[in-house]
């Protein structure tokens, strides 16, 4: 690809070139992914992928996708990109495990106004630290300059996994029943939703100096406490269900508890939770009361400082606690199943 260059392509806002140094700048960063499973390298038309399908009886594949939302807005402020990546992976492999899944591979898509190969290799490397803690690998991905469509410093990220999951151990709540135990597995505060609300709350567009505030309730800037990468829980969660049933999951993004929690319930059973056993973290009293935003709108938005939600029988409930555990997950007992629908919050 050295001979590889237009000028006239240049002149119009596009820059190959820089593409390609790009490729190369996050190929360190990519490799740290990869393993036997994965064929080729960088630079195809498309990933190869042989899966070890070994033990499972009717392999099923689950695919995600999302992207990080307008908290793009916060890594763009305070010109740090080496952890949005990290966010758009979580976002997707987050999803799959709620089916019990294990992530194989990912692959992510960067629009940007101009390509900055440091600024893009820094998204990768996000992307590629987000794979390794979820287990899977970066496989391709592709970036695309759009001049005149999005101004120079901005870009958008998303991203695609496939997962894998033996039929008969696909998550099934056909069991779920009054008495049985959620538990929460702790966010690192906002993850990566909510922040439309965010920037309007704290003024961001208007004044972006604010997120350089340090504040003494967060133990950090507001702009530090808000870029923090979500949590990818996929590791502790399928140690878990390897010794034990779980009969929901839930992932706690865009709509907060009323909407994401009811997705995982069986009919007729309703998640009651005491508001004083929600472990909410600093940051969320702080937007409450910068923008006066009402509780429940509070918790019907973002995540409160609750991540992930399990649902396990009673007898299972300490066990279960002890292995997220031994496998470096905090979690704690935040309510039960009871006759309903939905969730109380009481």
């Amino acid at each position: 690809m050295q001979n590889s260059h237009s000028a006239s392509y240049a002149a119009a806002g596009v820059d190959i070139t820089a593409g390609y140094k790009a490729v190369e700048l996050m190929k360190q960063h990519v490799a740290r992914t990869l393993d036997a499973q994965c064929i080729g390298g960088l630079g195809g038309f498309g990933g190869l992928f042989a899966p070890d399908l070994a033990g499972m009886k009717e392999p099923v594949l689950i695919s995600g996708t999302d992207g990080v939302g307008t908290k793009l807005r916060i890594a763009q402020y305070l010109d740090r990109h080496d952890t949005i990546g990290i966010d758009c992976v979580a976002m997707c492999v987050n999803d799959i495990i709620c089916a019990g899944a294990k992530p194989l591979f990912f692959l992510d898509y960067i629009a940007c106004g101009k390509n900055v190969p440091e600024r893009i290799a820094a998204i990768v490397a996000g992307v590629a630290e987000g794979c390794v803690q979820a287990g899977c690998a970066l496989i391709g991905g592709e970036t695309a300059e759009h001049p005149g469509v999005m101004p120079a410093d901005d870009y958008d990220l998303a991203g695609f996994t496939v997962g894998v999951v033996d039929k008969a151990r696909i998550l099934d709540n056909s069991t779920m029943a009054p008495g049985d135990v959620l538990i929460a597995l702790p966010s690192s505060g906002v993850h990566s939703n909510g922040f439309s609300l965010v920037r309007k709350v704290f003024d961001l567009d208007a004044r972006p100096e604010a997120l350089d505030v340090y504040h003494e309730a967060l133990g950090a800037t507001l702009g530090e406490a808000l870029l923090r990468p979500t949590c990818i829980y996929v590791k502790p969660v399928l140690a878990l269900l390897d010794e034990v049933t779980v009969k929901g999951i839930s992932h706690i993004t865009g709509g907060g508890f009323f909407e994401n929690i009811p997705r995982s319930l069986k009919a007729g059973c309703a998640a009651r939770i005491q508001k004083a056993d929600v472990r909410v973290p600093a940051i969320f009293g702080l937007i409450a009361g910068a923008g006066g935003i009402p509780e429940r709108d509070m918790f019907n938005t973002f995540n409160m400082g609750v991540g992930m939600v399990l649902t396990v029988a009673e007898a299972d409930a300490g066990r279960a606690l002890d292995i997220l555990k031994a496998n470096g997950q905090d979690a704690y007992r935040l309510g039960s199943i009871v006759n309903g629908e939905g969730v109380e919050l009481v």
